[in-house]
């Protein structure tokens, strides 16, 4: 069944009008018509099977039948990545929602070599990719701020993963044994790495657990893509005990 994400609440017998990019995917693209069923889902209400009603050139009217699934929260995950180019930084985006971050916070290191992200467009392969993962809720995108900003507001019960790539650190699973879930953030630098001084200054954070993803330099999206994997397979939803 076709999932879409949609902003409006859910309820029996809702009466809903898609946008029109929604619209014209599910009629022009997908070919559906009056009568077919889709699933829909706003991050609120769990997700509901809806009939579509009304097809025209302008807009797709559906109604909510049933509940398909409860809501259900999955992990409190931040992934913090550093600007990248921006096919890597989409990539790294897509990659977060399918494997199970809340929200990705985008930063601006000493050795990053870029200031801005498309935060819309962020948001949109975000929300595709929680379509066609099954996700109930999509991670929000922020826009990008200095690291040493983010540092000064941060809430001291969240833990940072910090993936160092100096190589001194622990393993990253030796690092997280023995830990406990809850509220975590995943933090990866620049391509140029964190600069001494940034090290220094994570590294001496209460909160903050470094470790090392392998003997390899890694790019910033395998090494989100890596750090993702191993903190859920660690912590997160990939255990029964940890299943939302």
């Amino acid at each position: 069944m076709i999932r879409l994400f949609i902003p409006h609440d859910l309820a029996a017998g809702a009466e809903l009008a898609l946008d029109h990019g929604q619209s014209h995917y599910l009629a022009s693209v997908m070919r559906q018509g009056v009568g077919d069923e889709v699933a829909l889902f706003n991050g609120r209400d769990g997700e509901w099977r809806a009939t579509i009603t009304v097809v025209t050139k302008r807009a797709v009217g559906l109604r909510a039948e049933a509940l398909i699934r409860a809501q259900a929260v999955g992990p409190d995950l931040d992934l913090i990545i550093a600007l990248v180019k921006r096919s890597r930084l989409e990539t790294i985006v897509e990659k977060a929602a399918e494997l199970g971050a809340r929200r990705v916070l985008p930063i601006v290191t000493e050795r990053t070599n870029a200031d801005r992200a498309r935060v819309e467009r962020l948001t949109a392969i975000a929300t595709e990719a929680a379509e066609q993962t099954g996700r109930l809720d999509v991670p929000g995108v922020a826009e990008p701020q200095k690291l040493a900003a983010l540092l000064k507001t941060w809430d001291a019960g969240r833990r940072l993963l910090f993936c160092d790539e100096a190589g001194d650190a622990a393993p990253v699973n030796d690092a997280l044994k023995g830990q406990a879930a809850g509220p975590w953030a995943i933090l990866i630098g620049p391509e140029g790495g964190f600069s001494p001084k940034e090290r220094e200054t994570l590294r001496a954070l209460p909160y903050a657990v470094p470790a090392s993803l392998g003997p390899r330099i890694l790019r910033a999206d395998t090494a989100a893509i890596s750090a993702l994997t191993l903190w859920q397979a660690a912590l997160g939803d990939w255990t029964l005990k940890g299943a939302p």
